[in-house]
């Protein structure tokens, strides 16, 4: 294994840190918006990844599956996701309850979706401002390196191709109907009252297999056609 070979690795580890962070950041924030402090008082009103890490979701996880190639162990056939620290909720301070806990729960996947309309703007600038810039982003995509380019300068488009896949992948995953990820939260609002209580009991170990067998495939079915809309553009415009 090369020095180099680490570059990318680590790009894609930081970048899943910030967009886990943001994405609990914006539940944290949403919730104090609609009357409820608890998260705010606990201090995850906040970017630090410290605040947030879960050892499991936020670490351990996404280290196997971004470094495990680096030793010829492949997780998830290139699919990045993970999980942070659940944020702390107290439904009965929002004014309406279900709605407020609803739009709570939902601002975590759009700010994944944000991240990828940023990362989409990064491009689009880099194809119309930056001189030899179309190519760049051309080959970025393709999976290569711009010809006679310094690093330095396609750095920003490899980080902005990184953060769609990645917030894409994230913003699918967390919508999934499984313990503890938003998708459960959004479904557990709809049950009736005795569903609700045998859904609160489902064990966490439940959970993490559900979201490590059934949830790699179900985001990369979403995840595959997703980029390839998002890409098209780009790569239909061939410089």
């Amino acid at each position: 294994m090369q020095p180099g070979d680490l570059v990318i690795p680590v790009y894609e580890f930081v970048l899943l840190l910030f967009s886990l962070s943001l994405h609990e950041c914006a539940h944290a924030w949403t919730a104090s918006r609609l009357g409820d402090q608890t998260a705010r008082m606990q201090g995850r009103v906040t970017l630090n990844p410290m605040s947030h890490i879960d050892p499991v979701g936020t670490l351990i996880f996404p280290a196997i599956i971004i470094f495990g190639p680096l030793i010829g162990f492949s997780f998830f056939s290139g699919l990045i996701v993970g999980w942070a620290k659940p944020t702390p909720i107290t439904t009965r301070n929002f004014h309406k309850i279900v709605r407020d806990d609803n739009l709570t729960t939902l601002a975590g996947p759009a700010s994944n979706l944000l991240l990828v309309f940023l990362a989409i703007l990064v491009l689009v600038l880099y194809w119309v401002a930056v001189p030899g810039g179309a190519l760049l982003v051309y080959a970025t995509l393709r999976g290569g390196v711009g010809l006679n380019t310094p690093f330095g300068l396609q750095a920003p488009v490899v980080l902005a191709r990184f953060a769609i896949e990645i917030n894409l992948a994230l913003f699918f995953f967390n919508l999934l109907p499984i313990p503890p990820l938003d998708g459960s939260r959004l479904l557990r609002n709809l049950l009736p009252y005795n569903a609700v209580q045998a859904y609160d009991r489902i064990p966490y170990w439940v959970s993490l297999l559900f979201m490590v067998v059934f949830g790699a495939f179900i985001v990369h079915l979403l995840l595959d056609p997703s980029l390839n809309l998002v890409f098209w553009p780009f790569l239909r415009l061939n410089p």
